[in-house]
């Protein structure tokens, strides 16, 4: 009987205080975002900054030469310091012209591919160039850069191409240009440069191709009503519009190509990049403290890029 008497009482208590809360997050707007963005926040500052807070700690330790133990009872700027030896400076600068590269040429390789995309293509076009453009992302990442690797190889399908068309001497001559060149294509800088093209370009497209798509077509039917040329229009109209697709693109493929050791290990010649450096220094040296101090450089870059960015205006369209 006690039971039975306090079940009918519960339970609207129960709906009262469910109805009291859902009442609550409705007017209060941001307490419901605050109950929807507090758990991931928590998970991002635990997991990553507390990852990187990890890392910028080991940066500051030391390795015992002899033991090759890491010596965490000191703190030392040595590791620091080591970063400027000229070695290291040109290991920076040649990932960092290398990663300017990838992202200017997927640029220029992206633009006509997103507008097309976004202007012209329709229904089952629209679909079918959709599935051009991330059909190389449903396959394995090291499929593709070994399938690369075959093609790019000294009796690969490029250098057969270019043997029928009698333009052997041109890919002769890029090999033997001095920077770039190799022995052939897999085993040069030129190869490595193509590879992260293609691995990066669709995370060029997509952003570029959703900023297209926002421009008003009335913005580019009044700019030909005023008498501008296409090339006009294209740069005072269509370029700035563009330009938050674009920076979100190059966020992509600059960083990527920054932190990425396995392509220049796979594709190319010995010359060192960030990535290589630090997966030999923590995998093979075992000298986590330097490794951790080199694994800064690219966030550094990165939040220099980031900074150049906003201040030329990339993000305000966002």
């Amino acid at each position: 009987m006690t039971m039975a008497a306090t079940l009918p009482i519960a339970q609207p208590a129960r709906r009262g205080a469910l109805r009291r809360l859902s009442d609550a997050l409705y007017c209060h707007r941001g307490l419901a975002l605050a109950a929807l963005l507090v758990p991931p926040l928590l998970w991002f500052g635990v997991v990553y900054l507390g990852s990187l807070f990890a890392l910028l700690a080991n940066s500051f330790f030391a390795l015992d030469e002899f033991s090759g133990v890491v010596d965490r009872s000191t703190l030392t700027l040595q590791n620091f310091r080591d970063l400027f030896d000229p070695a290291n400076l040109d290991v920076v600068w040649r990932t960092v012209l290398m990663a300017t590269a990838v992202t200017l040429a997927c640029t220029v390789i992206a633009f006509p591919i997103a507008y097309t995309m976004a202007r012209y293509a329709r229904g089952p076009r629209k679909a079918l160039l959709y599935i051009a453009v991330m059909l190389p992302l449903w396959s394995s990442y090291l499929v593709r850069l070994y399938a690369w690797k075959l093609l790019l190889a000294k009796e690969g399908a490029i250098g057969w191409v270019l043997a029928e068309l009698h333009l052997g001497w041109l890919l002769d001559a890029l090999l033997a240009t001095p920077g770039i060149g190799g022995p052939s294509l897999s085993f040069s800088r030129l190869g490595t440069f193509v590879v992260f093209v293609y691995m990066w370009l669709p995370f060029m497209i997509l952003p570029i191709q959703a900023a297209i798509e926002r421009i008003p077509g009335s913005l580019i039917e009044a700019s030909g009503d005023l008498g501008a040329r296409g090339a006009t229009t294209f740069w005072r109209v269509i370029f700035p519009l563009a330009m938050p697709g674009i920076a979100a693109g190059s966020i992509f493929t600059f960083s990527l190509t920054l932190g990425d050791y396995i392509i220049p290990q796979v594709i190319g010649d010995s010359t060192m990049f960030i990535g290589q450096v630090v997966y030999r220094q923590q995998g093979v040296a075992g000298n986590v403290p330097f490794a951790a101090a080199f694994s800064l450089v690219p966030i550094v870059v990165i939040g220099a890029y980031l900074w150049f960015a906003k201040k030329l205006g990339a993000f305000d369209a966002l």
